[in-house]
């Protein structure tokens, strides 16, 4: 569902910022500006899942999270969701694997 609803939203940004070739009122696009999503509630799927600073397994791990654990996803890049465990660090990456969203 997460990926949907991202998804969804970063296609709605930019058919909003296509302009027409050759247009006589042809202007540049304006930047697409970060979209709104509501929040993803992920549930981490197994104990001892290794969170890290970065989307990554280079970044370092800064702590783990056992199954149960509940986190705001607030994006993705790649296999790894950027988001807030309940009650912990903020900004922190997990892989998808090991979360049901």
């Amino acid at each position: 569902m997460f990926r949907t609803v991202a998804a969804m939203a970063v296609s709605a940004v930019m058919a909003t910022t296509l302009t027409l070739a050759g247009s006589a009122n042809a202007t540049a696009a304006p930047t697409a500006a970060p979209v709104a999503v509501k929040a993803v509630v992920c549930t981490v799927n197994d104990n001892g899942v290794n969170y890290r600073s970065g989307p990554g397994p280079q970044y370092p791990v800064m702590g783990t999270v056992n199954k149960g654990q509940k986190l705001n996803a607030h994006g993705q890049e790649g296999s790894w969701v950027m988001g807030d465990p309940w009650g912990g660090t903020t900004g922190v990456w997990i892989h998808v694997a090991y979360l049901d969203c």
